[in-house]
This record gives C-alpha cells, structure tokens and sequence, in this order.
C-alpha cells in the first residue's frame, strides 16, 4: 500500500506515450501462493520520439526474476528499479525492439483485490484503473493500446478452467500433469480491460445469431451449485446484444462472450474485453433468493458491461480524465436498455409508464448521490482537470452527471439525430483512445446540421465545470394579449476546491435544455404554439445567464409543468404555490413532472416540519400532504409500480442535505413523525391497497407489473406498520411466513426491524438459519438490521462479532458498516457513531484502500452541518488523517474534507 501523499496529476499535463506496443504475449504460471508471469513486449518508437527516451513501465508489489532485451538478458546496471518504475533505455534510434520480462506476484496475499487475486479457491484480476502494474511491469495507461496473446497454465484438479480476453485458441495437457490453454484477442486494447480467471465453475450457455449472420457463444460462470441462478442473468446478456444491434447498429466483434461471478469484488462488474468478471450479486437470481431490485440491478448491469464492448472498449479513454467518455455514455446506454426492456410488451400507456418508473428511480439515484457530491469538497467536473488518486474519481459525477450530459445531447438531437452522431463517432475514432471532446465534436457536427448557425460550445462547458446549476423559473400571463412570458435565470455557485478561492470564480452559463409544459387551473393539458404546430411539450435552450420566451396564443392563465422528463440535471428554484403543485401532483399528465411535484411537497411539509421542532412552535398541518396521498392511493388508473414511486417519502438522505444547517436528527425525527401520520391518517387506504394486491398464486416473474404489485403493497405494508395500524404486525408476520419470493419475504422482515422490532425476532432468526449458507441472502439479512432505526453502534457491533462476517468481504463489509454508515443516520450521528466510522475507515483501509475511500465519503459535507454534528466528525476526520500509514486513497479524500 502507498501511504506518502500522491502527487497531483493534471489534464494539462498529458502527453503521449513515447513508444507504441501493437503486440504483448503474457505466460502465466498459475498458482494461488505465488504466479510467475512471462511478458515479451513488441515496442516500437512514436515518430517523433527523441533518442535516448527511457522505456517507463510500471510495477506494484511484484518481484522481478529477469529482464531481457532482444532476448539478452540485462544486468541490474543495465536498467533501474526505483518506487515501482523499471526504465531503460532502447538500443539505437527508431528502431522495434523487444523486452521480455519475468516477474513473481501473490495472489493470495492481495486483500486490495486490484491486480491477480484470490477469492474462494479461484483466481481473478481486476486491472481499473491502474490494477494490472500489479500482475507485471507494463506502460499502464489507457492510450497504450495492443494485442494481447495469453497463455495460461495451472494445476488442472485446483483450476480445470483457464479464461481470458478474446477467442479460445487452443486447450492441451501439458506432461507434467499441468495443463494450458491460449487465448488471443483480435482487438487491441489497453492493459485496463485484461482479464484472467482460473477455478472449477458452473456454466451456463447459448449461441446467438448476430444480424450479420455469425454464430457467438454466450457463457456465464459462476461457482459450484448456482447454475440454476444465472438463467436470468444469461437471457439479460442475449437481450443485451438484440438491443445494441437494434438501438446502436452495434454487433458482437468475438467468438464468444463470458461472464463471471466472484464472490469477492471491489465493485459491481468490470467490462474487460470479452471476459466481464462480476461481483456475483449482479449475477446470481432466482425468485427465492433475489428480490425485484435484484433483477433489475443485473439486468442493468449485465447490460452496461456488455455496451462497454463498444464505449469503452472499442472506443477508449485517451487517459483517466476522459473516464466521462465511457461511463457517462454507458450509462445513459444502459439506462435505455433497462427503459425498452420495462416497456416491451405492454400496451402503449402501460409502457410510457414503465419508462417513467425507471427514469424516476434514475433521477432518485442522482439526487441521492450526485447532488450532494456537488455541494461537498470533492465536487469536480464530468472531466476532471486533476487527481491525486484515480480510483477515487469513479464517482456518481463521472458516472449518473455524466449520464444526464449525454442525456441533454440525446434531448438536444432527437433519437436519429443522436444515433447519427454515434454513427459518426465510431466512424471517427473506432479501434482508438480519444477524449471527451471527439465525442462531442460528432455530436455537433449532427447538430450544426440541424441548427445552422448554432454549435455546442456552450454545451462544453458541461464537461469542464463543477457544481449544480440552480435554474430559476419566472412566468407571467397576460389575459388581454393571451401571452405567457417565461424567465429562466441560472447560477451555479462554487464548488469543492473553487469555493475556497478568493474570491470565487464566477462560472460562465452552460446549455441547458428546460422541458416545459403547461396545464390550465382544472389539471387539463394546454397545447403550446411552437415551431408553426401545437405541442403538449416544447423545450427552452437556455444558453445565457437569462432568457425571456413569449408563449402566443395561450387562452387560459397556466400552471408550469416544469423539467418534463428530467430535461437537465439542475436544481429548481421557483415561486410556485402549494396550490399550483398540489394540482401537479394530481393532474400533470407528464409522470416525472408529477412526481417531482409530490416529492416537492413532501420536501417543503418536512422542512416546516423541522424548523417548527426546532422553534418550539408547532408543527404544519398535514392536510395537502394527506390529500395528495390519498388521491394517488385510490387512483387505480396508475400503475401499482408508479403509485409506489409517487406515494414513497423523499429519502431521508435527501432531507438531510436540504437543511441549512444539515440537522441529521431533526431530519429524522420529522421524516419519522410525518410517515407515521400518513401511516396512521390513511390506515384504511393502506389496508385496501394491501388486500387488493395479494399474490394471485401464479409463477414469480420479474416484469413491471408484478414487481410494481408487490413494491406498492410492501410499502402499503410498511405505513400501516408506521401509523401502528391494529393488525399490522400480525399481517407482517403472516406475509414473512406465506411469502413465494424474496421480494416478499424481506420486504416483511425489513418493515418489522423498521417499526416492531420486538416481534421481528422469530424471523430473523428463521432467515438466518435458512440462508446462512448463501453469501448475497445473508447480506441482506445483515443490512435490513444495520439499517434499522433500532440498531444502534452497540448493536451493528454485535452484528460485526458474528462468525459470519468478515470485513475483508467487500459485500459483507457494504451490507454491515455502509449500510450503517450511510443508511442510518440518527445513530451515525453521536459521539460512539462518529468513533465507530473513523475506525472501519482505519480498519478498512489497511485491507482494502479503495472500499475505505468510499466508506470515507461519509463525512464529505460535514461543515454544512450543524455545530454539534459539525464538531463530532471534524474530529473523527482528524483521527483518519491523523493515523500512520494511511492509504493515499483515503488521505486525499480526509484531506479535502477537513480543507473546507
């Protein structure tokens, strides 16, 4: 582990690779102790490369045997080894040359699980970002792109399957009782999408028939006696590759395409080449194991890991800055393959619902996550200018922001105009590492053609600055002249390391597309003259600080229905009344809009709520509130699973960050005190929805009108528990006894920890002893408890002394101290709250340097909070940045944190 401070890397600074390397053969000698790995390097001069430019490869935590050049071999005075940098010198000028080097690694003494590592009794590699200096001395860049041919050779009866990137050449017995197999990519890539698995797994197959015509061959992996369980995870691969050759034009460029579950994995899955290695619960399903999330989060991730063969793979990032490039854009991809997958089959009004379902639970993920990291200290840009540690930029900004960025030049293009300018970028820069800018230079150049006149630089400027823009919205109406003038004004204040400048930059306006509608004062849609026709929804291009629109012909005073579909990721500031967005909230025909409008109000009562608490006074009537709620639960026009979206409180996260100061318990206690009162005001609402949507009694399926059915009665469930509705923990026990699924089962289990944690206690243990044996079950057992308001540090400790977890399980250690830490902030927040987060952090950090960084994200806000709250982290802040040996992971992270 590096514990020094790392130097800052900046954007401005790059420069190319002196040396291309269009071959690489590795030989891997395989064993779990130590793994001897052979590397013969083809190097050849760029052409402008100066004599006597030193070869730099780089290294981590490996020992060099030998190294050769042209198949001599060198002395150590013949090259250096100095903090992980082995660098010559080539002979002659212009010339190809040859390096071969063997080097010595140990998988098993990995716990950082970056490089070759174990996990069971099986070998994987995660080489992003910077992972594969840990398997041999190599340039571990991403502009260094080659051919890769890997030979593979272990211990049959330990490892009987060898895979890595490509296509399988060959497999053969070797005499001395080993065997081998040779794999060869056709494709160049950089270092950061190899991949080797060695183990004795279940599989599970099918061929498919590109449009093309060719026959490829789906595999998923996963370990003995869960076979059973990547059936869906393999349809969701097959479904993948119809919908890129339909949507994107894009085919499968192998022979083969595999998957594999590991128990043990930093992240969710990784896209190398052709070979996606997985954290096994974005794999494994079946309905008594996996609930209706789970479906859904492997459907999406076995998609973005699968669109990563093209953005990403085929089309990489030139350097770490541009990690925008393929993650923005993946996302944004896999998003839509999520939304058609929802959609498919149904009716057209039941499929622009299911759409709508997953945009809402998108932008939920944004504003949970992503907001606030653009309000805190480590704010930074979709594209980065600089860095101390990569892996700590693998953020929400890089990730859902920069989904939301290609989003705006889809909303921007149109459909076709935005597949045209796919179409164009892979032209340009197919089999190539590129930046940020050529993808948006395809982009304009489609929209140039569409606008004369018109470009994107404003747009740009989405990618070079930090912050969330606030758009404020004006209107006015004119009876006389039946004219509505609309005002949008924007600002973006400063953010992480620009708030601490003096004085603060002023930021430059971005393009922002502003969706818009308009409905009259009975909730009726009101047509908009726009462009020579009538529309329902027309879309402003703000590109300056302030922009007045006249809307003609518009016959009656209108509600604004505003950010239809979430048209750009900004925050509102509007002056509209409780009156206007009651009516939204019931009659806006755009689903987000009118979501948005619930959650608006709920956030404005939770607010009131919080400051009357604090003041003494009391508390607001709840009256909209109650009549919002019970119209959406007795509108049975909607759909079970939007109802659950609309009638679902505003995370308390959410609240939280809304305080000024951030009141952590205040928020609680009003967010608790309000979920009772719609639990206990609505009993017989909640009671009805509940029996109405009982399990009919067929086969479990996943599709969005089931799982919508049973996430809106287990919230049904969980307000009737809330407002201690007479029956509720009878019907809580009942539904966990007779429960067909997983989705069933916890959401009882969770619900009981939540409101009746004394009766949850049967169930907990009766779940324990059935799933104690399955590693993805458990966890949940663990984070329903660690989540819930009863669990105390004395009691999550309790949990962490239980022979089942480990925290060198990077799921386990999610499930118990992350979900504490992140999910249950009235006990986060006390003086034990605050010393048990700064030593996880510690005790993480020595194992696993890249979970600690994530975990110690938790306080990245902490001086918006108020005093006490303040005090209490700034000190458990100073406790990690005070400690020895602290990763440089962490450091940067504690370090910008206490800056502000």
């Amino acid at each position: 582990m590096r514990t020094d401070t790392a130097p800052t890397i900046f954007r401005q600074d790059y420069a190319p690779y002196p040396y291309r390397l269009p071959q690489v053969r590795l030989e891997f000698d395989l064993a779990a102790d130590s793994t001897q790995v052979r590397s013969e390097l083809r190097f050849e001069p760029a052409p402008d490369t100066a004599p006597g430019t030193p070869l730099v490869l780089q290294g981590e935590d490996l020992e060099l045997v030998e190294v050769r050049l042209d198949g001599r071999p060198l002395s150590a005075d013949e090259y250096r080894l100095d903090d992980g940098i082995l660098s010559l010198i080539p002979p002659g000028h212009g010339k190809p040359f040859t390096i071969g080097i063997v080097s010595l690694c140990r998988p098993a003494e990995n716990t950082t699980l970056m490089g070759l590592y174990v996990s069971g009794d099986k070998l994987f590699t995660q080489c992003e970002a910077q992972g594969f200096r840990r398997i041999t001395w190599f340039p571990d860049r991403p502009d260094v792109m080659a051919r890769f041919e890997v030979l593979l050779r272990a211990d049959p009866a330990a490892y009987p399957q060898l895979l890595s990137n490509g296509n399988l050449i060959e497999q053969a017995g070797l005499p001395d009782g080993r065997h081998q197999a040779l794999w060869r990519d056709p494709h160049p890539k950089p270092c950061y999408l190899f991949a080797l698995v060695a183990g004795d797994f279940d599989c599970i197959e099918r061929t498919e028939t590109t449009r093309s015509g060719r026959e490829v061959l789906l595999q998923v992996y996963s370990d003995k006696g869960y076979r059973e369980q990547t059936r869906w995870a393999l349809d969701c691969l097959a479904n993948a590759l119809r919908w890129d050759e339909r949507r994107f034009g894009l085919e499968l460029d192998l022979d083969r395409f595999m998957v594999v579950a590991a128990r043990d994995f930093n992240m969710g899955a990784m896209e190398n080449k052709g070979l996606n290695i997985f954290n096994a619960a974005y794999v494994l399903a079946d309905p008594a194991t996996a609930t209706d999330a789970a479906y859904r989060g492997i459907e999406a991730v076995i998609g973005h890991e699968y669109f990563h063969n093209w953005t990403g793979n085929r089309v990489t990032c030139r350097d770490w800055f541009q990690l925008s490039l393929k993650e923005g854009l993946t996302v944004f991809r896999d998003q839509e393959f999520s939304a058609d997958m929802l959609a498919e089959g149904l009716p057209p009004a039941e499929a622009a619902s299911a759409r709508a379902v997953k945009r809402i639970d998108d932008v939920h993920t944004l504003r949970l996550a992503q907001f606030p990291e653009d309000a805190g200290p480590m704010a930074h840009p979709i594209r980065p200018d600089s860095y101390q540690e990569i892996g700590n930029f693998y953020t929400a900004t890089v990730y859902e922001k920069g989904a939301e960025v290609i989003r705006m030049q889809h909303t921007l293009l149109g459909e076709a105009g935005f597949r045209a300018g796919m179409d164009e970028y892979f032209r340009r820069h197919d089999g190539r590492a590129v930046t940020c800018d050529d993808f948006v230079d395809a982009m304009e150049s489609v929209y140039a053609q569409q606008h004369p006149g018109q470009d994107f630089s404003v747009f740009r400027r989405w990618y070079a600055q930090a912050g969330t823009p606030r758009v404020r919205v004006r209107s006015t109406y004119d009876p006389a002249t039946r004219a509505c003038r609309i005002t949008l004004e924007q600002h973006c204040a400063p953010a992480g390391l620009e708030a601490r400048q003096s004085p603060p930059p002023e930021k430059p306006p971005l393009h922002i597309p502003v969706s818009i509608g308009l409905i009259d004062a009975e909730g009726t849609p009101m047509p908009i003259p726009w462009e020579g026709e009538p529309r329902d929804t027309i879309v402003l291009e703000l590109r300056e600080a302030s922009r007045t629109w006249t809307l003609a012909d518009i016959p009656r005073a209108p509600v604004l229905s505003l950010l239809r579909g979430f048209s750009a990721p900004v925050i509102l500031e509007t002056d509209r009344s409780e009156a206007d967005l009651a009516l939204l909230a019931r009659r806006d025909p755009d689903p987000f809009a009118r979501w948005d409008a619930v959650q608006e109000t709920a956030h404005r009562h939770l607010q009131a709520r919080i400051e009357a608490d604090r003041d003494g006074g009391p508390g607001p009537a709840p009256g909209m509130l109650l009549d919002i709620w019970r119209a959406a639960l007795e509108n049975e026009q909607l759909s079970p699973a939007y109802r659950a979206r609309l009638l679902a409180l505003p995370a308390v996260r959410e609240v939280i960050d809304r305080g000024e100061p951030m009141d952590p318990r205040a928020a609680v206690a009003a967010w608790t005190h309000i979920r009772k009162t719609l639990g206990a005001r609505l009993a017989d609402p909640w009671r009805a929805t509940y029996d109405d949507l009982a399990d009919d009694g067929g086969p479990y399926s996943p599709d969005p009108v089931a799982s919508g059915r049973r996430a809106l009665r287990n919230l049904a469930l969980d307000n009737l528990l809330a407002g201690q509705a007479p029956d509720a923990v009878e019907l809580a026990l009942a539904q966990y006894r007779q429960a067909r699924n997983m989705t069933e089962s916890l959401g009882a289990l969770t619900a009981l920890l939540q409101h009746a944690p004394q009766a949850a206690a049967d169930p907990l243990a009766d779940f324990h002893a059935r799933w104690r044996d399955n590693p993805l079950v458990l966890d949940r057992w663990f984070g329903a408890q660690a989540s819930a308001p009863g669990c105390t540090v004395a009691a999550v400790r309790a949990l962490m002394a239980l022979p089942d977890f480990s925290l060198r399980n990077p799921n386990r250690a999610r499930a118990v101290v992350f979900r504490f830490c992140l999910d249950n902030p009235g006990n986060l927040h006390t003086p034990e709250g605050y010393d048990f987060w700064a030593e996880q952090v510690l005790a993480l950090d020595a194992l696993n340097p890249e979970v600690a960084a994530r975990l110690s994200r938790a306080f990245d806000n902490w001086a918006r909070h108020e005093p006490v709250a303040r005090a209490g982290m700034q000190a458990a802040l100073r406790r990690v940045l005070d400690a020895p040996d602290l990763s440089r992971n962490v450091r940067e992270i504690v370090s910008k944190a206490l800056a502000a």
